[in-house]
């Protein structure tokens, strides 16, 4: 046993604490027989990141349902790891090349750039580990994991060739999305839309035989260069006997079919749609069917290529004033109209996307997604809210197919060669050094890099040792239990994982996807760099306590919502680290005993507080069970603020000060008892101050975070004790709330008479009624025997009538004449409030939250006025 500082100092603790658990392999997860397994991956952050608040409240959920499952007894095995962020991490090393040595990733070369991004890994990789570990991330770390490490390559690698083979992976030209600015490809899940104000221009295409034009509307008009065709509905009379002629595209000169579809709606516009095969993924359908030609007029960087004709060389919005200034040269502009539509923009980088035709690797959805569908259709997949399946299905439902290849340099590399001699590709496992249909070692691998999101569909099997099947991990921990991650990557990852683990391993990946939402500043925005609004979680860690963070995190969490977070509620939560400090430093200090059981015999007040703690914790319990986490903290909170701190502590001050030795160690035993229990209940939501708490009192065991997490005892379920307590309870609220409505004094003691129907129950509460209701005599008479009114203070509770005498409590002619000023003060501002309420002319004129201001106001008082004027009377 030792003693506690006189004040806590979160700084010292959490990493002494840390250290301790590490040193002592408490946070390592081993196969056990006789044990369940409890399995989380963790969501593998950047690499090159540094922890944000998301991340933050993330780590705290993940740690919260590990260490509850871990002290209940589960092999509870948390993955961590990190992620090797194509894009991300590619854009920053390029950046730090760019400013500190002037050069691009083009002046080094593929090989010399991709050690450079080793380096950039290996230096700031451990970052964000380091800042999960302040958090208090009780995670394996002995097995922690990298995207691009060996087990994972090896995965990505078995999953492309085998999907592959089973012709779910195929290369074709097709419409993607492309940001000209990162000069890449992007699936679906990564462009965000905004809403933009924009043009509509309505432009003259001549028939080619000089029988007049077609008016046709674009919001590009930088593309039509690209136009092939022209098409109308099938059943549009306007326009039947045109279908097979050809219009002349303006500035190009050349002559393009008019085709008749039934993608065209015959009321939107003029019924006539211009056809960029190239650039729009409708178009390119609409090309499909009609055989219309394809013809790319930009390039990567959103620069007009040698197709564009004059327009050549110019970058996008510059090539679109030019190209309508033509057509209003021409005479070919028929209207520009205002127009407000919906923008494809790169979520990395914000700029505008183009839907431009490209030659890349896809993964066929539509196979894939009918498991994916059927284990969250039938329950073994289930979301936490289940409001959230319903966001995963439509996506599912509607799922495009995936575009996988990205034209960057750090990922995992495309395991395809081809050949420069029979021109077939090679897609293989291990490094290829010939070709597979001709022997000829004239091949090239391809340069693209799959997709970030390949390799973290992979995340909850290829870390446990997936592709080998007898891997010991794979049989003992998978599938995992609990994904715990935002809203706003369930398409990116969520599904991905559930497809990929349903296709690969036949199983889906995890029973439960608990989904939090966004952390917002206090004024409910978006945390973000551009708004200068983002909270460092470790700067509010370093000065309330990573405890104080994270319980500030989850009690203002409900799953699935956003939530905002204000400072001030850490500095809250510090006090609440206090207010528990405090309590246990002041039974040290009365601490004779060096075992922490209870005692055979228990008092009225023993038996409540255990009753209340032994509802408490199947409830905490269940809570957890649910997934209500933020329900459970608080919980815990109340029941150590008000039931411990506030109550039963100053219940047992006269024993622990008295003489009765035996009173004295049998209140000891089970403060300690109780103080071990809520330790326990707290631990998961603040491990650190628990764990140095529970290390000073005695105890069994090396590390609190190891005990069995407490359960329900019927020995300790004493329901009548605690009503006849909570009835003492009730009654020494009332008379302290009486008396601090009179401005009265603890010091100033008062007769009570105490009349009931439960005698014994207030006979047995007369010492708390003296020491806590301030009283220097207590009479405890039948509850048809109560006296009469006249000069006391009388304070009625549920239970019981009590009586004070006033003349005990004020200097009644004083007190009379301090009612009096204050009635009169009141009654006259009532009057005045009534006169004007009652006058036409404001009612009528005033806004209405004036007038109903006012109204509320003149209640409020008319209340006062009552109760003072019955104050009064009682006098």
């Amino acid at each position: 046993m030792k003693e506690l500082p006189k004040v806590y100092e979160p700084q010292e603790v959490e990493s002494r604490i840390y250290d301790s658990w590490e040193k002592n392999g408490c946070f390592r997860a081993a196969r056990d027989p006789q044990k369940k397994p409890f399995t989380i991956v963790m969501p593998p952050p950047n690499v090159t990141g540094q922890l944000h608040m998301g991340h933050a409240m993330d780590c705290t959920l993940q740690d919260i349902l590990i260490r509850f499952k871990r002290m209940q007894g589960y092999a509870a095995l948390w993955v961590p790891g990190t992620d090797h962020a194509g894009i991300a991490t590619q854009i920053k090393v390029e950046e730090a090349l760019r400013n500190e040595e002037g050069l691009t990733r083009y002046d080094l070369g593929r090989e010399k750039f991709l050690d450079r991004v080793w380096d950039w890994k290996n230096k700031y990789g451990d970052r964000i580990v380091a800042q999960q570990k302040k958090m208090g991330a009780s995670c394996d770390w002995e097995r922690s994991r990298f995207t691009m490490d060996e087990g994972c390559s090896k995965a990505v690698r078995e999953v492309f060739v085998s999907l592959y083979e089973k012709g779910l992976i195929y290369k074709g030209s097709r419409i993607i999305n492309w940001c000209p600015n990162c000069v890449t490809a992007l699936s679906d899940a990564e462009v965000e839309y905004q809403d933009k104000p924009g043009h509509m221009w309505h432009m003259r295409y001549p028939l080619t035989d000089g029988s007049g034009y077609l008016v046709v509307a674009t919001t590009r008009p930088e593309t039509m260069m690209g136009d092939t065709g022209v098409a109308v509905h099938p059943e549009d009379e306007r326009y039947k006997h045109l279908v097979g002629k050809t219009v002349t595209l303006p500035l190009m000169d050349r002559p393009i079919p008019i085709v008749a579809d039934e993608y065209v709606e015959m009321d939107f516009g003029t019924g006539c749609v211009k056809m960029t095969p190239a650039h729009d993924p409708n178009d390119f359908e609409v090309g499909l069917r009609h055989n219309l030609e394809t013809i790319r007029v930009l390039d990567d960087n959103g620069v007009v290529n040698a197709n564009g004709g004059k327009y050549e060389g110019m970058d996008r919005y510059e090539a679109r004033k030019a190209v309508v200034a033509d057509l209003e040269a021409l005479g070919l502009m028929e209207k520009i109209e205002d127009y407000s539509h919906n923008v494809g923009t790169c979520y990395r980088c914000h700029k505008d996307v183009e839907p431009i035709i490209s030659a890349q690797w896809f993964v066929k959805m539509e196979p894939l997604a009918k498991e994916a569908l059927r284990v969250v259709n039938e329950g073994e997949t289930r979301f936490v809210p289940d409001r959230f399946a319903k966001t995963y299905t439509n996506w599912m439902e509607n799922v495009r197919d995936w575009c996988i290849s990205r034209q960057l340099w750090w990922g995992h590399q495309i395991p395809v060669w081809y050949c420069a001699d029979c021109g077939k590709m090679t897609v293989s496992r291990e490094d290829a050094t010939q070709c597979a249909h001709c022997g000829s070692k004239n091949i090239e691998r391809d340069p693209d890099v799959l997709d970030t999101w390949f390799s973290s569909a992979l995340w909850p099997f290829s870390t446990l040792g997936w592709p080998n099947a007898d891997s010991e991990d794979l049989k003992y921990f998978y599938p995992t239990d609990v994904l715990v991650t935002g809203y706003d990557i369930i398409f990116f990852w969520v599904a991905r994982m559930i497809f990929s683990a349903c296709e690969h391993t036949k199983l889906p990946p995890f029973h439960t996807v608990f989904i939090h939402g966004l952390v917002r500043d206090d004024k409910g925005r978006k945390m973000s760099k551009s708004l200068g609004n983002g909270i460092d979680p470790l700067e509010i860690a370093e000065t309330y306590g990573a405890d104080a963070l994270r319980f500030n995190l989850v009690t203002g969490n409900s799953p699935g919502n956003d939530m905002r977070f204000y400072t001030e509620r850490c500095e809250a939560m510090r006090n609440f680290a206090n207010k528990i400090w405090n309590a246990s430093r002041f039974l040290m200090m009365n601490l004779t005993i060096d075992k922490c059981e209870l005692p055979d015999k228990l008092e009225l007040e023993d038996k409540w507080i255990l009753s209340k703690l032994n509802s408490l914790i199947p409830d905490v319990t269940e809570n957890m069970d649910r997934y209500e986490l933020g329900v459970a903290a608080q919980k815990v909170y109340d029941f150590i603020w008000d039931s411990y701190c506030d109550w039963y502590i100053e219940l047992t001050k006269s024993r622990l000060q008295g003489e009765d030795a035996d009173s004295k160690t049998r209140a000891q035993q089970v403060l300690c008892y109780v103080l071990a229990e809520i330790l326990k209940l707290l631990h998961p939501f603040m491990p650190f101050i628990t764990e140095e708490i529970w290390q000073a009192l005695p105890h069994e065991g090396d590390f609190l975070m190891l005990q069995k997490w407490p359960e329900y005892r019927e020995d300790l379920a004493f329901a009548a004790e605690e009503k006849a307590l909570e009835q003492v309870m009730d009654a020494i609220r009332a008379i302290r709330t009486r008396r601090a409505e009179m401005n009265v004094p603890p010091s100033k003691k008062a007769q009570l008479t105490v009349a009931t129907a439960q005698q014994d129950v207030f006979t047995a509460g007369i010492p708390f009624l003296k020491r806590l209701g301030y009283a220097s005599e207590v009479t405890i008479v039948a509850a048809d025997n109560a006296p009469d009114a006249a000069g006391q203070v009388v304070v009625v509770t549920p239970a019981a009538q009590l009586f004070i005498p006033m003349g005990e409590l004020v200097d009644l002619e004083k007190e009379k004449a301090r009612i009096e000023k204050e009635l009169k003060k009141n009654s006259d501002e009532l009057t005045k409030l009534n006169a004007k309420l009652s006058n036409p002319g404001f009612v009528n004129k005033a806004p209405a939250n004036v007038v109903n201001a006012e109204k509320e106001r003149a209640a409020t008082l008319a209340e006062l006025v009552a109760k003072l004027e019955e104050q009064l009377k009682t006098m």
